[in-house]
């Protein structure tokens, strides 16, 4: 064992019990963190606005600041984007996140100097965790990849402007350097494809022991390094390879894809990372969930989800929630987000300590005729379809079909398969009995004879990936979403 690894294992066992500290303390933790974000803004222009000086507890701070979304910020982050100081928080932001907005355009997401180490602490904290559950360390002296979007910024007013992912490429730890692919000069590269194949180049004769990405963009590179090698697995490839440390998506609709290309089962991590903050990571490999992170200068608040849209929904702090709800996920943080909308759904799978799952988006969904289809239950409508078969998917969105040609309107379900069912009928049978199991709105609608059953439609080879490309969103962290509610992504894929 080399001296790396072993001071992997000293290093985990001193964070493991860090965390132990403000996570059996979570509502102690949240008021600490709310307290200081009172304070430092304060003097900020949004803190002037919305009364800042009088704010004494958080009743007071839900009175004084309604729920946003980007557009309602957009006038404060102009001002920050124009260089103006102390307008969201004291000073000036160092880095600007931008991001593909689906209603605004582009988006710039604000990151300070006290937001900024979060985003990279807990990353290595996801890691450092698996190592004091596992024992595992030797994988620290493998090399590990990092699909991530180029670290070029630009500069305006003294800040700096990029990709996420971009941005967090300039804080890889010294003692990462060497183990880390691909190279400077190919990370730089804009163009996804040509990217994917250079890092495929450089790292199909590495001992590549970490793998991660976006599950989908990840697909791409294994399948790209299967051809170079002459239809080799990629355990085969990398023989060190074991761990796999992914966000963004679901990763269960790839398992089977990616175990069957791998050649083997491999432990995996998931994180729960966005420009707006790290909310969420991975701790533990036997339970269901991943850490919310209570204590990273962002306060949480949760809507349920199906009272959202409703006047005046009720906002819950930590110590309210409950488990198995779907809630909008709310957030006020060191970066200067007050009350911000992300636009994500989660659900509590543990209270002791808090652990999520992301459910969905609560703009993503399906409800055409009120059945208001989530992501979380097409998810595991795919997983309850294909278990204890041959079928591989490799990619799905979901969309409503509410005029059709003939015959009732229904779901339909555009699926790219690696290996297709040698019963098409009863795949589309298993999609939907998953589909009422869990959907008492859609049951209803079946049973009523207001939906027929779902239609699956079959998407060619490489044919989300073409989608994707066509709208200029390959690679990076663009996903494709697990549902719409309109007909804008199914027409392009027919």
């Amino acid at each position: 064992m080399s001296i790396k690894s072993v001071a992997a294992k000293i290093f985990a066992g001193k964070i493991y019990r860090q965390t132990q500290k403000w996570a059996k303390k979570p509502v102690e933790t949240q008021q600490k963190v709310f307290n200081n974000l009172i304070r430092n803004a304060k003097q900020t222009e949004f803190g002037k606005d919305h009364y800042f000086e009088n704010i004494k507890n958080i009743e007071d701070f839900q009175k004084h600041v309604p729920v946003r979304d980007y557009e309602d910020l957009k006038p404060y982050i102009e001002k920050v984007v124009k260089g103006e100081e102390h307008i969201l928080w004291k000073g000036k932001p160092i880095y600007f996140a931008k991001t593909s907005g689906t209603t605004s355009g582009a988006k710039f997401i604000p990151l300070t100097k006290e937001s900024m180490p979060a985003h990279i602490e807990a990353a290595r904290n996801a890691i450092l965790h698996y190592i004091y559950e596992t024992g595992n360390s030797k994988f620290v002296d493998g090399k590990m990849i990092f699909l991530q979007g180029s670290p070029i910024l630009t500069e305006k007013y003294g800040i700096k402007f990029g990709r996420l992912s971009g941005i967090v490429a300039h804080f890889v730890p010294k003692y990462l350097q060497r183990n880390r692919m691909p190279s400077w000069e190919t990370n730089c590269i804009d163009d996804w494809e040509t990217k994917v194949d250079a890092i495929v180049d450089e790292t199909i004769v590495e001992d590549m022991s970490v793998i991660s990405g976006i599950p989908s963009w990840v697909q791409m590179y294994f399948e790209r390094l299967e051809q170079k090698s002459g239809g080799k697995k990629i355990g085969e490839i990398f023989k060190n390879f074991n761990l796999f440390i992914y966000g963004g998506v679901n990763y269960e609709p790839y398992r089977a894809k990616f175990e069957n290309i791998i050649g083997r089962k491999v432990d995996s991590i998931e994180l729960f990372p966005a420009s707006e903050g790290f909310f969420a990571y991975q701790d533990s490999q036997k339970e269901k969930g991943m850490l919310l992170l209570l204590n990273s200068g962002i306060f949480y608040e949760f809507i349920k989800a199906d009272e959202f849209f409703t006047e005046n929904p009720k906002a819950l702090t930590i110590g309210e929630v409950e488990i198995g709800v779907n809630y909008v996920l709310i957030i006020s943080t060191n970066a200067g987000l007050w009350r911000y909308n992300i636009g994500d759904t989660v659900q509590f799978t543990s209270l002791s300590p808090y652990r999520v799952i992301v459910s969905g988006r609560i703009k993503h969904y399906i409800s055409a005729f009120g059945e208001h289809v989530i992501a979380n239950e097409v998810e595991n409508a795919i997983k309850e379809a294909t278990a204890g078969t041959n079928i591989v998917i490799s990619e799905f969105t979901v969309a409503p079909q509410i005029t059709p040609t003939s015959g009732l309107p229904y779901h339909e379900w555009f699926v790219e398969f690696e290996q297709e069912p040698e019963n098409a009928d009863a795949f589309a049978e298993a999609l939907d009995n998953s589909m009422r199991k869990q959907n008492i709105y859609y049951d209803d609608l079946i049973t009523g004879n207001v939906l027929r059953k779902v239609v699956v439609t079959k998407v060619s080879k490489n044919g989300f990936q073409e989608y994707m490309k066509s709208q200029g969103k390959l690679g990076g962290q663009n996903k494709i979403p697990r549902l719409s509610n309109d007909r804008k992504i199914a027409d392009n894929l027919r």
